[in-house]
């Protein structure tokens, strides 16, 4: 199991890196002369048709709605592994990154909307400060080395794991649209046949991937958010199967290692290419002071550590949880800090939010990453003098 945590680490810890380089590219093409090519890039018309059924959308739309599906499959599988036989398995492994990531959702909120009550339209963003991005935040803990005991890294991933499954009941919750009787029946029959293959014990990578792409089509003409069907088929993978030379093998193990390097070496960094070019030449200080952004910023960069912080040292001292072996208050707090680091997922949810438009001329989008640039250097100081 450690090997695995370590392997898992180490390859979210590189796709940090690639994120950066990515998002600092996107921000040059918005900001130069190949903004045009850019934005073209973008709205690029994708349309696929079988028969009378037809999708159609531009490049940004698939990538968010169908390309994000995987990654939402893939932390579906990683949340059920994780609640089966890993780091979430019993209440005392659960306790401390549980409590931390509720503290970490549920400050951030109010504190977004400490700023935006009363704007109804404005608070549709109040899950955009929620978020924590795991391979950023890993990837900023990566450079200190063994600075950070292992315990304080495993403490983050399962803290953004749960974040995420929190993300995912978010979207299902309160991102959804009118939905569809007839795509509903056709998705509600996909779960059934993918249920009864779980229970037959199927072992079959491609029959599971087909009845899936059939449950995402039929999710995403719904009005339900079409990533959530990725979650609900890693939800029904099994994780014990009989191969047939007669071996037993787990099937959610090796789809999720299949999938690690693609999601994090292209998908993730190809969402942070659509969705991080900012256009800055028409963005003031004053509308970075307006409510939205302030609310998105100060969100991650002063919730996030709140809410994580202080949530664990309540559960800490009250004894239903323990600090990290080898862990103390300092790097504790450090760690917290880092969660703010929400990119990629805060990025994904504002795009929900608000529906891609432009309203606040990029001012969001901005608020995210200097949330999250925020977040990333000063919990890198802290850990760093701890």
């Amino acid at each position: 199991m450690r090997v695995i945590v370590s392997e898992f680490i180490k390859k979210e810890s590189s796709a940090g890196v690639l994120l950066i380089i990515v998002t600092i590219v996107a921000l040059i093409l918005q900001n130069s002369g190949l903004s045009a090519a850019y934005s073209g890039f973008l709205h690029t018309h994708v349309e696929i048709r079988f028969g009378g059924f037809q999708i159609a959308k531009p490049l940004l739309l698939w990538v968010n709605d169908g390309l994000m599906a995987v990654f939402f499959f893939l932390i579906g599988l990683e949340v059920k592994r994780e609640v089966m036989e890993g780091h979430l398995s019993s209440f005392r492994q659960i306790a401390l990154p549980g409590i931390a990531a509720v503290g970490g959702m549920v400050v951030p909120a109010l504190v977004y909307i400490a700023f935006n009550q009363g704007e109804s339209f404005a608070m549709k963003g109040w899950a955009i400060p929620t978020a924590t991005d795991i391979a950023f935040a890993l990837g900023v803990l990566s450079l200190l080395g063994n600075r950070v005991p292992v315990s304080l890294k495993i403490f983050l991933m399962a803290l953004a794991i749960i974040d995420d499954l929190g993300a995912i009941i978010i979207i299902a919750l309160f991102y959804t649209s009118d939905l569809s009787t007839v795509s509903i029946s056709v998705a509600s029959l996909a779960l059934v046949v993918l249920f009864a293959m779980n229970r037959l014990k199927v072992a079959r990578k491609a029959a599971y991937i087909l009845v899936g792409m059939v449950l995402w089509a039929s999710v995403l003409k719904s009005g339900v958010h079409a990533t959530l069907a990725g979650v609900a088929l890693a939800f029904l993978i099994p994780f014990s199967s009989v191969g047939e030379d007669g071996k037993i093998f787990s099937l959610g193990k090796e789809m999720e290692h299949d999938l690690h390097y693609w999601v994090a070496f292209m998908i993730l960094p190809l969402f942070a290419f659509v969705n991080a070019g900012v256009d800055l030449r028409g963005l003031s200080m004053e509308a970075m002071l307006t409510p939205v952004p302030m609310g998105i910023m100060l969100g991650l960069f002063i919730g996030k550590q709140v809410g994580v912080f202080g949530f664990s040292w309540v559960a800490i001292k009250m004894g239903i949880a323990s600090l990290p072996d080898g862990g103390n208050w300092r790097q504790l707090y450090g760690v917290s800090i880092l969660t703010g680091i929400g990119f990629t997922m805060s990025l994904f949810v504002d795009s929900l939010a608000f529906d891609n438009a432009q309203i606040y001329e990029y001012a969001d989008k901005l608020a995210i990453l200097l949330g999250s640039f925020l977040s990333g250097i000063v919990g890198y100081l802290v850990l760093k003098k701890a």
